[in-house]
């Protein structure tokens, strides 16, 4: 097995020694890998493939998006995401894999040298595959790009703790070698979830996506735990809480610096920027006359300072800045119910914007300052919805069963970007560790599509998050394993 600097993988090794030599890459700057190799099949008693792999050990879910270059030979050449019982040809194995000719199948090897079983899939041709481990059951999910993820097998198999996991490829000919290019792989470890949340924060990703192709690249991880980026007005760094703290993560350097905010310390991840650049609205915890407050909503210079309050009532928590910077919007708990106010961000008398009986938050303006997008639980789900800057016109934006926080409408008002949790998680919560996605709505046509399949949840979008050019958003991702992978 040869030893390879192949990104995470520390492996490269032709399983079962086909007669073509095969070869992995992994290209930095795009952090896509490319698989090119031979192979007989991964069939039967025993295999023949190309395979870049790691040592894993315990539960883990395992997420990829990948494409065959060309149109290829054999209507069954492979790609995939594999755990492995070790390098032997006849290794059992479990895996999420994809055919040439569109056959999607949880494919599995019990024991050494048994006959290879699998559980197809009614999708065919998916561009996303994810294989979980938990315990003893394998789970395999698929997807097309921009649909969510289905479960689409479930085995229960006796294997060790310590396994090989990565990326496969197989061409199904002997004399043939294929190539499948991969990228947004993740490696995650999940922990129990609960609807309130893990009391143990975990590792964290800051993650940048290309909208129009959903390409993701990691820029930052850290075992720590940090939420919420901001992009800022100049596109060279972005802003994240951790801590209680504000840092600024800079692009170019690819440096963590803390932010002051002079003694308002325990701030939380409702923090954003003034439109024109100048000004830092944040929320924050603090203590005042001997007692400690719920949030309360801050204005600080950009470059740091001591923040100046602006809302005496609590607990109110921060997510809009008007185009012109004259107001502040936020999710404030008045007489037992959170619903949407505003101020003027100079400071003065608070205003009430909604008044629902279910929980409303998250609102933020549209950049031409004609809208405020927020949610709300009104119809019994989590859906965004839209009303003019007076309150008038509320209107819901998006359908469906799953439930939509945090909408984010992009500088040409044409798009909204938001998280995305599943029924099953409560409507007024919005819990960390979670499966959720990240998703596009067109405000013209009401398309919407799945833009990234994460482990996250509370922290990842709570705050405008896009790129001035308006071509990138910026979230947070989780694990509870190893944050580079």
């Amino acid at each position: 097995m040869a030893k390879a600097n192949c990104g995470v993988f520390s492996h490269v090794v032709d399983v079962g020694s086909p007669q073509l030599v095969g070869k992995s890459s992994f290209d930095a700057v795009s952090q896509t890998y490319t698989l090119t190799g031979g192979g007989r099949n991964l069939w039967a008693e025993r295999d023949e493939f190309h395979f870049a792999a790691l040592p894993w050990h315990g539960d883990g879910i395992f997420t990829v998006e990948a494409n065959f270059e060309g149109k290829g030979v054999d209507p069954h050449r492979k790609w995939g995401i594999m755990l492995r019982d070790g390098m032997a040809a006849e290794a059992a194995y479990a895996d999420a894999c994809v055919h040439g000719d569109g056959l999607t199948s949880l494919q599995y090897r019990t024991d050494a040298g048994k006959e290879t079983l699998q559980v197809a899939a009614a999708m065919t041709f998916p561009q996303v595959v994810q294989l979980e481990r938990s315990g003893n059951e394998f789970i395999m999910r698929a997807a097309k790009r921009g649909e969510k993820l289905e479960e689409t097998g479930r085995v229960v198999l006796s294997f060790p703790q310590d396994l090989q996991m990565g990326l496969f490829i197989c061409s199904h000919e002997p004399t043939v070698l294929e190539t499948a290019v991969f990228r947004n792989f993740r490696a995650d470890v999940a922990a129990a979830p609960e609807v309130d949340g893990e009391k143990v924060l975990s590792p964290s990703r800051l993650e940048v996506m290309e909208v129009a192709t959903g390409h993701r690249r990691v820029v930052y991880y850290s075992k720590q735990h940090f939420e919420a980026p901001n992009w800022s007005p100049d596109g060279s760094y972005l802003l994240v809480n951790q801590g209680g703290h504000l840092y600024r993560f800079n692009l170019s350097t690819s440096t963590y610096t803390l932010l002051n905010t002079g003694d308002v310390a325990a701030n939380n991840n409702d923090h954003g920027i003034s439109f024109d650049g100048k000004l830092l609205a944040l929320s924050s915890t603090t203590v005042q006359a001997g007692r400690k407050t719920s949030s309360q909503i801050y204005v600080v210079p950009i470059d740091g300072g001591q923040p100046r309050k602006v809302t005496d009532d609590a607990p109110s928590y921060w997510h809009g800045w008007s185009p012109d910077g004259k107001t502040l919007v936020y999710c404030a708990e008045r007489n037992g119910v959170y619903n949407i106010w505003g101020i003027p961000s100079a400071g003065g008398k608070e205003f009430q914007l909604t008044n629902s009986p279910g929980l409303d938050d998250g609102p933020e303006y549209s950049p031409d300052g004609k809208w405020i997008y927020f949610n709300s639980t009104r119809t019994g789900r989590m859906k965004i919805w839209r009303m003019k800057p007076d309150g008038s016109g509320q209107e819901q934006v998006t359908k469906g069963d799953d439930n939509d926080w945090f909408a984010h409408p992009s500088a040409d008002g044409k798009v909204l970007v938001y998280v995305t949790y599943p029924p099953t998680v409560p409507a007024a919560k919005h819990p960390t560790n979670q499966r959720v996605t990240v998703r596009e709505l067109n405000l013209a046509t009401g398309h919407e599509r799945v833009l990234a399949w994460l482990y996250g949840g509370q922290g990842t979008m709570n705050v405008p998050s896009w790129s001035p050019d308006g071509r990138f958003i910026a979230f947070a991702s989780y694990t509870y394993g190893d944050p580079s992978l």
